[in-house]
């Protein structure tokens, strides 16, 4: 299971683990099918640490889950580490179980990270894109002075896309 995030830099690539981490890729996966992160902008963007993006407001403090509840609970796995250029992870409040929308995207190994956020996925293809988005210059709060925007997203394979139904009144996504 693969998605590309189109952004306005080139295009990313990301292998998904949904057999290690389902809950996980299906809140990603059922946020990438209703758009939720279209048009959406990378908020944090930490040289040789990682970039962050997945808040709809934009401001790294918003964000939502597809489930009913706002978070969702970590899923570790002892095979699924921080260890390379390109892991993809669920961002979260510092304190367990509150996933929602906002992920990251590691510039290097950061072994600190296991096991305080959930490993989902991994860059295949566009790690020269990456190089670019971690060139980008920043504020002393680490937002880019130019915007890092995903303009929408490519799912290569769903299987849960017969499962979402959008509530288009508020753009919520229901199970």
């Amino acid at each position: 299971m693969s998605i590309t995030l189109h952004t306005n830099l080139g295009d990313i690539k990301i292998e998904l683990f949904c057999e290690q981490t389902p809950k996980t890729c299906k809140n990603f996966l059922a946020l990438c099918a209703s758009g939720y992160y279209n048009q959406t902008i990378f908020h944090r963007n930490v040289p040789k640490f990682l970039i962050q993006g997945g808040d709809k407001e934009g401001t790294g403090k918003g964000g939502h889950s597809c489930f009913k509840e706002r978070y969702f609970e970590d899923e570790f796995n002892e095979n699924l580490t921080h260890s390379t250029r390109g892991i993809v992870a669920m961002a979260n409040k510092g304190k367990p179980n509150t996933n929602s929308s906002q992920f990251y995207i590691i510039y290097s190994p950061q072994p600190q990270l296991n096991n305080q956020c959930t490993v989902f996925g991994k860059v295949i293809h566009g790690l020269d894109i990456l190089d670019k988005m971690e060139g980008i210059p920043v504020d002393n709060k680490y937002k880019p002075l130019q915007d890092i925007r995903i303009l929408n997203v490519h799912i290569h394979s769903n299987p849960i896309a017969m499962f979402v139904d959008v509530d288009d009144n508020n753009g919520a996504i229901k199970n």
